[in-house]
């Protein structure tokens, strides 16, 4: 109905995910992208496009502005500020009276953490809880514990069709994968030695909930996270408690980062975020400064003034010590230039071929051979691999990788039709699917 009322004319205003980018809207004048940096703007199953980068070729095919808003804007956006294709337009100051939060660093090499907090932190949430404030705890990891393991014999809990361990809701007595949604119960004692000294190692948001309810009962729990937020309207039903100024504590995963006010919020703590400083992905600094800048984003948002506190093992690390010093700029100019000097986006151009095999050994050898061809074809375009993905066996099938590289898009996408029209021809027996994916965000 939405759909046929925007054809005909009748809706002045559409507001919509990705998908609305493809609304028949017969007068379009302009477009916001809010959060232009954010992931999910690529879809990554089925149709695989953009809808940022679909949204500036429809605002140029149509000749109408288009406004790409963040606090933390994309490499690719601020390399298209650079070289005059978009114009930068920088809010220097927040909304009303409301003023940045102060940031600071926390060591926590040689404490002992509490559900994965440790005691500074703590004793800053019951501080704000006492002056009637409410405070965010961010843990960027849903469960219980990402790990299940035997102490006497190294049993881990894995999952049977991905490379990966079952994360443990307790509440639910189940060990998950969140990666092929498969699930199964938790073991009371090790399915190897029939040890019971079966122990959940690392916090997740389910056990930090856990944790802050058993020191602070006096005040409500909120946790925000996939397992929680399922039902229709439970977000909304959420955002109403904290709207009565009640001191309570949000526990909760990245998407406490989407943009949410919480006014009365004046304390953001952020546990565990150190795994993002150590990926072998080239854009995993980008990603942990964004989400790092949209956490803290929460604090201080209204007339009271905002703290912002990083757990973290790793306080000399240049990105985080760049980040909390000198703020998004500080800590994303020195990566574009990185970028730059190794040819890497946003100064170089990538597609990855993703193909899947029920057997490892065959498929990389149908992808050599193709390789084989496409260099000879392309010998201006580099492809790298083919290798296992970084997650090789996902939902029983082994996942592979061909990499294709230039510095400009034409003899890129020459290459990549080239692959497409062998791929096409040949139906490589080793090959069970595949895909092309153009700007891939993620190698997983």
């Amino acid at each position: 109905n939405t759909w046929r009322r925007a054809a005909q004319g009748q809706l002045r205003v559409l507001i919509g995910t990705r998908s609305a980018l493809f609304s028949p809207l017969p007068e379009l004048g302009a477009i916001i992208v809010d959060e232009e940096h954010d992931a999910s703007f690529k879809q990554q199953e089925g149709f695989r496009y953009s809808a940022r980068d679909l949204a500036v070729v429809r605002a140029r095919r149509l000749d109408i502005p288009i406004v790409l808003g963040s606090a933390t804007p994309s490499t690719e956006s601020l390399a298209n500020c650079s070289a005059g294709r978009f114009r930068l337009l920088q809010l220097t100051q927040r909304a009303g009276a409301a003023r940045p939060p102060a940031t600071r660093l926390v060591d926590v090499r040689g404490q002992f953490l509490d559900g994965g907090i440790c005691a500074e932190l703590l004793e800053r949430i019951g501080i704000e809880l006492a002056a009637g404030n409410q405070v965010l705890v961010f843990l960027n990891r849903r469960g219980w514990a990402p790990l299940l393991s035997c102490a006497d014999c190294g049993w881990m809990a894995e999952c049977a069709h991905c490379d990966a361990r079952l994360t443990l809701h307790r509440a639910e007595g189940l060990l998950w994968c969140h990666h092929c949604d498969a699930r199964r119960s938790a073991p009371r004692t090790c399915p190897h030695c029939k040890s019971a000294r079966v122990l959940a190692l690392g916090a997740g948001t389910e056990r930090s909930e856990h944790t802050l309810q058993r020191l602070f009962p006096q005040y409500p729990i909120l946790r925000i996270d996939r397992s929680t937020m399922q039902a229709r309207g439970a977000m909304e039903a959420l955002l109403d408690k904290l709207g009565d100024a009640r001191p309570c504590i949000l526990v909760g995963t990245q998407m406490l980062a989407k943009g949410h006010h919480f006014p009365r919020v004046t304390l953001v703590t952020m546990i565990d975020i150190d795994g993002g400083l150590f990926s072998a992905d080239f854009r995993a600094a980008e990603r942990t400064g964004q989400l790092l800048v949209q956490v803290a984003g929460r604090a201080g948002r209204a007339e009271h003034p905002g703290q912002v506190l990083i757990q973290t093992l790793h306080p000399q690390h240049p990105w985080l010590a760049r980040l909390v010093a000198g703020g998004y700029r500080a800590f994303i100019d020195p990566i574009l230039e990185e970028r730059q000097q190794h040819g890497l986006p946003p100064y170089a151009y990538m597609a990855l071929l993703r193909a899947e095999s029920t057997v490892q050994e065959r498929g990389l050898e149908m992808l050599r051979e193709l390789k084989i061809d496409l260099v000879g074809q392309h010998p201006q375009v580099a492809i790298v691999g083919p290798v296992p993905a970084p997650m090789p066996r996902r939902a029983g099938r082994f996942r592979l990788h061909l990499l294709f590289k230039h510095s400009h898009r034409t003899p890129l996408h020459a290459a990549i039709s080239t692959a497409c029209q062998l791929l096409e021809s040949r139906r490589l027996p080793g090959i069970d699917r595949w895909h092309i994916d153009v700007d891939p965000l993620e190698g997983a």
